[in-house]
Order: structure tokens, then sequence, then C-alpha cells
């Protein structure tokens, strides 16, 4: 499907959307491009559909002035490189590289300084004097040097071939995708159907309770691999998408050792990488401007903002409600991209760019969601799940396995104090965490005194004391526990 590259006709929706607000018609009515409207909800594709590998320039879709400019500027920082170094930088077929090549030494712009082996990749290339100066001219303009950017379009048309709504996950799937949970299975029959909306999600409760495990547990069970471009362009501009922190490639069989990952895969554009379905996260230090185009002046290109990096995959928004902007408008900015499953960010001196936003976008918070938004703005989230306190018999289980993932022997005795002696006689609730976090608490008193750790009740009450800020006499119970412990 065609997508919409020219900042005329985004101009022209973003005039439309504004002429809906001002005339105050109660409703928000988003008139999109021509291309961008009547799209198929399911691409009817997986998620390891391969962007083919270019065979000519004309399959890349950058003009033979982009392609002889990155060249010039990949010479200039590294230096005199063979056509197959080239190759694996720029992330291009030889054969399409060599095209350039030779327009660049006729115009005197690259030369030969030696050969490496047999036919023109085991050229050595530099520049000349002139293209030196040429290089002067371009760098105003762009000092972008790295993978050959992929054309807006053509990214998304890969993004249309993987969207998350294709990433379908059964009953069996999410329970196993939960197993290192304690959940029970009317929480999960709920989690199940929002993975297989592919919309958005609002996961809320009290803090411990596990939500931001159960958002990145989701991410992980909708598996697949999906294509990254390292860059895309767009009106002269280069984005920068592929994130280490965010994308983990997907080893080839055939690369192992070093940086094999780096080297143009076979079987599909090697602008593209081959990743994990992205998870990325933010928290309470979000603001608006992060969710723009970030401008890196030092490298001369725009750093794609966060919803973009999460396309195809899990977009998480912790701790909601705690960030440095109202929650009201954070989530109204969200309501376009939710609809139309597609945003819109902002290039210096021009109009709004469109951008896929094919992503899960999942909100997790503590707070009480009734006073962060208005009920109007919830109903626009598909799903929203409450992630309550564990009973009495899941806390055990929970227990039971930080026993064991610390070698130390489960007593349901221990559980039993921990209750009559904390929770019940103070109003403590029981959280999901408490169980790990008491346990991490025994190990470090444990190694502390140095003698083998236990849930024995001394021990376990100078670490409960601890953590829970007991308010009885702590000199008195601290010179008991000491002594028995001893």
């Amino acid at each position: 499907m065609n997508r919409p590259t020219s900042l005329a006709e985004v101009t022209e929706t973003r005039s439309a959307e504004i002429a809906d607000e001002r005339e105050g018609t109660g409703s928000r009515r988003t008139v999109l491009p021509a291309a961008l409207r009547g799209a198929p909800s399911r691409s009817g594709e997986g998620p390891d559909a391969a962007p083919p590998v270019p065979e000519s320039l004309e399959d890349t879709a950058l003009t033979s002035a982009a392609l002889s400019d990155l060249l010039l500027r990949t010479l200039n920082q590294q230096g005199a490189r063979t056509g197959a170094q080239l190759e694996e930088f720029i992330r291009l077929p030889f054969h399409i590289l060599d095209d350039e090549l030779l327009t660049l030494q006729q115009r005197r712009f690259v030369e030969v300084r030696s050969t490496q082996g047999v036919g023109r990749r085991g050229y050595f290339f530099d520049l000349t004097g002139e293209g030196r100066d040429r290089v002067r001219e371009i760098l105003p303009s762009s000092r972008y040097v790295g993978p050959a950017p992929v054309p807006l379009a053509q990214y998304w048309a890969v993004v249309d071939k993987q969207k998350v709504q294709d990433a379908r996950v059964s009953r069996d799937m999410v329970r196993e995708g939960f197993k290192h949970m304690v959940l029970d299975h009317e929480l999960m029959d709920s989690l199940g159907p929002a993975v297989n909306s592919g919309k958005s999600l609002f996961l809320y409760g009290f803090a411990g309770n596990g939500k931001t495990t159960i958002a990145e547990a989701i991410a992980d069970m909708m598996g697949g691999a999906i294509y990254v471009p390292f860059a895309i362009e767009v009106e002269g501009q280069i984005i920068s998408m592929f994130d280490p922190l965010h994308h983990r490639p997907v080893f080839e069989e055939e690369q192992t050792g070093g940086d094999a990952w780096l080297r143009p895969a076979k079987g599909h554009d090697p602008r593209f990488i081959r990743v994990q379905r992205p998870v990325v996260m933010v928290g309470g230090e979000l603001t608006l401007d992060q969710l723009e185009l970030q401008f890196d002046a030092q490298s001369g290109v725009f750093r794609a903002p966060p919803q973009v990096k999460a396309n195809g995959g899990v977009f998480i928004i912790d701790d909601f409600g705690r960030q440095r902007v109202r929650p009201r408008d954070l989530l109204n900015r969200w309501m376009l991209p939710l609809e139309k499953n597609v945003d819109f960010l902002t290039l210096p001196m021009g109009p709004k760019l469109p951008v896929p936003f094919e992503c899960l976008l999942i909100f997790s918070t503590n707070l009480d969601p009734s006073e962060l938004v208005e009920e109007a703005f919830l109903r626009r989230i598909r799903y929203k799940i409450l992630i309550g306190d564990p009973t009495r018999e899941q806390y055990e289980e929970i227990f039971e396995r930080c026993c064991v993932a610390r070698g130390i022997p489960y007593t349901s005795e221990a559980v039993d104090f921990i209750f009559e002696t904390y929770y019940e006689p103070h109003g403590i609730y029981a959280r999901a965490c408490h169980p790990r976090d008491i346990v991490n608490q025994v190990c470090d008193l444990a190694q502390y005194l140095e003698v083998e750790a236990s849930l024995a009740t001394p021990m376990l009450k100078l670490a409960c004391g601890a953590y829970f800020l007991d308010t009885s006499d702590p000199q008195a119970d601290n010179e008991e526990t000491e002594a028995h412990v001893e």
C-alpha cells in the first residue's frame, strides 16, 4: 500500500484537523491523506516478511546525488576503503555503489589508491583534492555517515507487513508466558484478548503487584522478529532508527562471532536489521518534547522518538500520572495515533510528518485512574485491567518460589509469622513484591552475620522489622533477636 511522503499532503491534513477543532463540533474529525484512508486492519502477512534486496538504485528509492554524497562523506570520515568495506558499511550491494563510484571517478572526486584481490570490490577508493572540496560544500546540509537510509514510503511498506496486531497469542501461549509469575487464570484470560487487540492496555493497581513485570512479559510472549531500518530519510533529513538499547538483533545462523550482526545479511535489504519485537519503556521522566524528533547536533541527524522505535512491538508508559506533564495532556497525545495508526512528528521549519504507529501501547500506574483523567478519556483505552493484591495462597506460592530461587528451605510457618506479626496487627496489605524483598533481606542479614540463611523466627523478625518499619521498641527487639541468631 502506498503511503504519503509529501509534506504538502500532511499540511492539508493538519489544517483540516485544526479547522474542525476551531468549529467546536464537539468531536475531533481527522481527515487523513487519501493513501491512509481505508487501510486494512490486518496485513495478512507474517512478521518475517523481509524487505527484498535492492537490485538497482531505483529499488532503493534514493537519488544518485544522495548516494554519491553519502559515499563522499564516508570516505572523508574513514579514509581510503575497499569496495567491499564500503558495501559492508553503507549496506547496499556493491554493484549499486560501483555505479556511483565510477561517476565520482569520472568527476575526479574519487580515485583508486591501490588494489587488493580481484575486481573493483578489492580497489581502495579515496578522495581527491577536488573530492575534499566537494565534501566541504555538502557537509553543511548533511553530516550523516552510516548505512544508506530508507525513504519514508519504503518504511511504511515494511511496517505494514509486520503489524503488532498480527502477533496472535492463544490461551496456552499466555499461560506459558506468565509461568514465571503467580497469576490467577481469570486475570490471564483478560490479558490475552488485550494483547491480540494490538491497541491499548491500561494496567492499574497498588505498587508492587507486578504491573511492570506483566507488561514486559506481554512483550516477550508476542515473540517473532521484525525488520528495522538503520535510518530513514524524508525531505533530505535523516532520522536514526536503530537503537541497540531497544532493538536486539536476531543473529543469522551463518553469522558468528565479532561484529557479525553488522554484516549485510543475505535474503533481505541490508539497510534493515532483523530484531526481536522491540520493548520500549518510559517512566516518570517522560515529557511531551521527548515524543518528538530530537536533533543530534554532533551527528547532524534526528533521533526517532520512543514510540517510533517501538513500532512492531510494545510501548510501555510506566508510572503513568507521575510525569512532568498533566495526565490529560499525555493521554490526549495518543488519541489520534490509537485511532488512525499514524503519528505526526515535526520537522524544523516544516509541517507535520506522518509516521506509522503500530505498537501495543501499555499504560501502567499505581494511582487511582479516576483521579488521573476523566472517564471520557479512559474510554479511548480499549482494555483496563486491575492488578490486585495476591491472595494468601498466591502469596505463599510466591514466597516459596523466592526461597527456592535463593536456596533457602521454605516453611509455611514463616508466612504465618509474617501475617500474624506484621500484616494483620498493623493493617499492612500483602503485595506480590514482599516475598522477594523479605527473602532478599534475610539473605543480606545472613551474609552480614556470617551464618546460613534461613527462615528461623529470630532472623525473619529482624529482616521484617527493617522492611516493614516495625514501630515496636527497636532496642529491646534487636538485643533479643541478635542473641537468638548468635
